[in-house]
């Protein structure tokens, strides 16, 4: 009975210090919040760490591309100060949450995450406008519901592990139910200026019309069946 009590408070231990060093220097805050705190930082530390391909296309003003998925993401973050505050940032969230924990071991006291990345961010309006249009207009989205069906749209992205996951019973669907529904999907990467116009700021995001009308609206992953409850 000693032993197994010696035993758990030893783990509690553990536990609550390892719980504690990712708390205690990891900040995740709000778009408005993270802009705001950019703002008030002399010479800010802001870390993009998605894709150079994705960091081209669109980033928040005076970031730093340092791709988390590249191999010198270490020795990169390595020559910045340490003791100044990093904001860190990605598309959703997923891998702006690695990088900062590793920042964290590497030493980086003060260390602000995007959360929800840059899709929230773009849903807040904090994006430089653009009268560049990227992907297909609203009044051609608005075509795509012109149907007598129901219609199905997902917007997904190649790097989204849920979107990969429900990929396969999409397509089956798209098959097995055409004559009742029809089931479009959207890259969201190749469709920004909808994504910010429309204020969708997860992936997936599933929106399911009826006579050009949102029916039912969900965001983050679903089951089959799940979704094919919906879709009757």
């Amino acid at each position: 009975m000693k032993f197994h009590s010696i035993y758990l408070l030893i783990l509690s231990f553990v536990v609550l210090s390892c719980n504690g060093q990712t708390s205690k220097d990891v900040k995740t805050i709000e778009a408005k919040a993270f802009a705001e705190r950019i703002k008030e930082t002399p010479n800010p530390q802001i870390l993009d760490v998605r894709t150079p391909e994705e960091f081209a296309s669109d980033h928040i003003d005076n970031a730093k591309n340092v791709n988390w998925l590249g191999n010198t993401f270490v020795s990169d973050v390595e020559k910045l100060d340490k003791s100044k505050p990093v904001f860190v940032y990605c598309k959703s969230g997923g891998r702006s949450q690695k990088a900062a924990e590793k920042l964290s071991e590497l030493g980086f006291t003060t260390i602000y995450q995007l959360d929800g990345g840059i899709l929230k961010w773009d849903a807040a309006g904090l994006s430089k406008p653009s009268s560049k249009i990227i992907g297909i207009s609203t009044p051609e989205y608005n075509e795509l519901l012109n149907s007598d069906k129901k219609v199905l749209i997902d917007f997904y992205a190649e790097w989204c592990a849920p979107c990969k996951k429900m990929k396969p019973y999409l397509l089956q669907m798209e098959k097995e139910l055409a004559d009742k529904i029809v089931i479009i999907r959207l890259d969201a990467d190749k469709n920004k200026t909808l994504m910010t116009e429309m204020k969708i700021s997860e992936l997936p995001t599933l929106l399911l019309y009826e006579n050009k009308e949102v029916k039912w609206k969900h965001s983050g992953f679903i089951s089959e069946t799940d979704l094919r409850k919906q879709l009757q």
